[in-house]
């Protein structure tokens, strides 16, 4: 019997993780950078009054309109769930119009910021009337709490 000398190899039982390690470090380096970039929409300051909330049934059920007035006085027009969008005058006209010739029983709202000139919410009113809007609603915030217990 020929005993040969056998090299045994021991089987390696690590794995080289530093190639991972590098790869999710600039994954999450991108995230962070991009996250803050996908969050879109108007800054608006909305005055807090006490009124009834809408009923979310409803808004489920049609495609509202939402025109935001911003403290500058641009219009940003958002129809059912696409993000707000500024748009010139005649845009908003334009594009209301056709949202309300396709889904006429859509709800129709205005956001304005509290510290824009009242005439600038007039007129993105009186524009949603003239496009074929049969009502315009108004949206506010919720009057905040006081927390202290104290009368007001």
């Amino acid at each position: 019997m020929a005993t040969g000398k056998r090299k045994k190899r021991r089987m390696m039982g690590e794995i080289n993780v530093v190639p991972y390690i590098d790869v999710m470090l600039v994954l999450l380096i991108i995230f962070m950078v991009t996250a803050p970039l996908l969050i879109q929409g108007v800054d608006v300051d909305l005055p807090s009054l006490d009124a009834d909330p809408i009923d979310p049934d409803q808004l489920q059920e049609s495609r509202p309109i939402t025109v935001t007035v911003d403290r500058d006085g641009r219009f940003h027009l958002s129809i059912g769930q696409e993000d707000d969008r500024e748009v010139s005058a005649d845009e908003l006209m334009e594009r209301v119009a056709d949202a309300l010739g396709e889904r006429p029983d859509s709800p129709v709202f205005v956001r304005g910021d509290r510290n824009v000139d009242y005439g600038s919410v007039m007129e993105a009113m009186t524009m949603l009337r003239s496009a074929g809007a049969p009502g315009v609603g108004l949206i506010t915030e919720p009057p905040q709490r006081r927390s202290d217990g104290g009368g007001g």
